[in-house]
């Protein structure tokens, strides 16, 4: 059997909740689900902040979980989205996850509280020991207003055998040798941002957690194994096709653009759950462009392959 560590080498993606006169829509969903398979991911993210969380009730998160891990079938790992600003709903999550049949849980910082490197601590090591399931941490400053240190990270991982990983999407490489040099090479490093996949990669990085997946998974994965094969000049090749759709996928904030992208390629539809809204007629006619550009240049990379 493949090594837990192992199966975190390559493109998770970042599951969107595609919605439809305010209810999930299932067939959308299982349609992206099977495209991301069929592109060769290694892991599937449902309910994080991509997949609108924040606006999931309960029993919707352990639908999209139990069917994602039904869907999936073995063929990907799910790393279920199970973090909250309150340690006792972060529990809650984490439960409720592992009975959904999640591989892995994502535990994101607790947001809009600020809690120090201390809170940090008793947060993740309170969650840690209600499961036996694999964690990954999930630093994204730029949401959670606090970066977990890479100090940290380290005592989390004395302390607890199940936390293993972290998604540090914190918009800087540097990172990478920070958490390496205080943890260790045994702890699993992916990209929280797309941009950044091969500079991640080339530090020391397994993989990236990625957005820009949801409508370009061939592409990412395609990338990450060139690096992982030692072609580096195809790596870069992809990274440089692939730049500007992953700018686009920010022009608002996530997961609007990528909601907007789906939609212009009739995978699903651009409808959002408030306080989140679709992306302004602006945005989306650059978006048109964008992915126009996108599909010419990605047709003719596969050729000249």
């Amino acid at each position: 059997m493949q090594n837990i560590h192992d199966r975190f080498n390559g493109v998770f993606t970042a599951l969107i909740t595609p919605f439809k006169d305010g209810s999930v829509d299932l067939p959308a969903y299982d349609a992206l689900i099977e495209r991301q398979l069929e592109a060769g991911v290694a892991g599937l993210v449902p309910v994080g902040t991509t997949g609108e969380a924040a606006t999931l009730s309960d029993d919707e998160a352990d639908m999209l979980i139990a069917r994602t891990v039904n869907l999936a079938a073995g063929r990907a790992i799910v790393m279920a989205g199970a973090g909250a600003n309150d340690t006792r709903k972060t529990i809650e999550k984490v439960k409720r996850a592992e009975e959904a049949g999640a591989d892995v849980l994502l535990i994101v910082t607790p947001y809009y509280n600020k809690p120090t490197q201390a809170g940090l601590l008793a947060h993740y090591s309170a969650a840690a020991e209600e499961t036996s399931l694999p964690i990954m941490l999930y630093s994204v400053p730029g949401r959670c207003g606090v970066e977990i240190a890479p100090e940290t990270c380290a005592e989390l991982m004395h302390r607890h055998d199940n936390i293993i990983a972290i998604k540090e999407a914190g918009g800087s490489a540097s990172r990478v040798t920070q958490l390496r040099a205080a943890c260790g090479e045994g702890l699993i490093i992916h990209s929280g941002d797309d941009g950044l996949t091969l500079p991640f990669l080339s530090l020391g990085a397994a993989g990236v957690t990625s957005v820009v997946s949801n409508v370009a998974p061939r592409e990412m994965v395609q990338l990450v194994e060139a690096w992982k094969s030692g072609d580096t000049a195809r790596a870069l090749a992809l990274h440089e096709l692939i730049a500007e759709l992953t700018d686009g996928m920010f022009i608002e904030s996530n997961p609007g653009p990528v909601k907007a992208a789906l939609a212009l390629s009739n995978l699903a539809g651009p409808e959002m759950r408030l306080p989140m809204v679709p992306v302004s007629d602006v945005n989306r006619e650059k978006l048109i462009g964008i992915l126009g550009r996108f599909a010419s240049a990605s047709v003719a990379f596969q050729e000249m392959r």
